[in-house]
């Protein structure tokens, strides 16, 4: 599976940005598909997910109400609307897939960034 991000960039406080997400290859073996994210100096940390499997979606407790994962099967994409920015959003954010086998596959990340 490969992973394709798109959307990052430079917003200021309270601003929206869109990121994208297009998967390739044995896309039919995902399992569930989701962002993390990274700021520097800090762990990588779960976004939001949403699962094959019924469609659960899961999100970070810290952009619960601000940010909005969906996907579309037909083009094997996942969005990731970001309301309400703060500073604090700021991080590279990558794409992840789980795989049928449990493996992980990740995307080459995308910067945002949110001026206060």
């Amino acid at each position: 599976v490969q992973l394709v991000e798109s959307g990052g960039g430079l917003v200021q406080a309270g601003g929206s940005l869109r990121l994208s997400c297009a998967a390739s290859g044995s896309t039919f073996s995902i399992r569930a598909m989701g962002w993390y994210r990274q700021a520097p100096g800090k762990q990588r940390e779960l976004v939001a997910a949403i699962f094959s499997d019924g469609g659960r979606i899961k999100y970070a407790d810290s952009v619960k109400g601000r940010f909005t994962i969906s996907r579309d099967n037909a083009k094997n994409t996942i969005d990731l609307q970001m309301n309400s920015l703060k500073a604090e959003d700021t991080a590279a954010y990558y794409c992840n897939a789980l795989g049928g086998s449990l493996e992980w596959y990740w995307g080459q990340g995308t910067q945002v960034t949110v001026s206060s």
